[in-house]
């Protein structure tokens, strides 16, 4: 099956039996035989899972249904759907063939950019300190993305630093460093706290807060 001859469009593809579908969703996806032996046996194993979790008491299993018919940005899809509700999967395939036939689903995505942010507080002078961060943005942005944790490999990691003044809290005056990172398809959480506690020494040190 080539991506010229491939589509999600299969008709009666609910009356197959089991292994006829995986049959046909391995070929159509081209999944080796162990990939496709993972369909039929559910893949994750309590030893698995407990290199992948803490506190491993056992794995539990949903139905995973494949929605045919989606058309996504000119491509076609099959979609693994996991869940447990009945009438789920057909409707999903069945508005699927209903929005193919205009044309399909147009899709788009603005970057993967997560904010982190350090808190300066007992900054002496916030005018200065605001300069002397733009002054060194070039030096923190390449020090975030020279740590071991950086997404910078993987094509994202440090896309700016801002920061923003707020005059008035119930702490007194404060100045917030804004770390824009581009996380790509991770979360980013940790790379993004690492980060952000590795810079916050720099931080204090140019704007003399805490």
């Amino acid at each position: 099956m080539t991506e010229q001859t491939r589509t999600s469009r299969i008709p009666g593809f609910y009356k197959l039996p089991v292994d006829e579908r995986i049959a046909l969703v391995a070929a159509w996806a081209g999944l080796s035989a162990d990939e496709a032996d993972i369909l039929r046996t559910g893949g994750l194993s309590n030893e698995l899972a407990a290199n992948m979790i803490e506190n491993v008491a056992g794995t539990f299993k949903l139905p995973l249904g494949i929605a045919a018919n989606f058309l996504i940005n000119g491509k076609e899809y099959l979609v693994p759907m996991a869940v447990e509700e009945p009438s789920v999967v057909a409707a999903a395939s069945n508005s699927a063939r209903q929005i193919r036939a205009g044309g399909g689903f147009t899709t788009s995505a603005s970057e993967p950019i997560m904010i982190g942010q350090i808190q300066v507080l007992d900054v002496p002078d916030i005018s200065a300190a605001e300069t002397a961060i733009a002054n060194a943005k070039h030096e923190l942005m390449a020090t975030a993305d020279q740590l071991p944790n950086s997404i910078k490999p993987f094509g994202g990691g440090c896309r700016d630093i801002i920061t923003r003044h707020i005059p008035d809290s119930a702490v007194g005056p404060m100045l917030i460093v804004h770390l824009h990172y581009d996380c790509r398809d991770a979360m980013g959480a940790n790379a993004i706290n690492t980060t952000l506690e590795y810079l916050a020494p720099r931080i204090a040190d140019l704007t003399g807060g805490r």
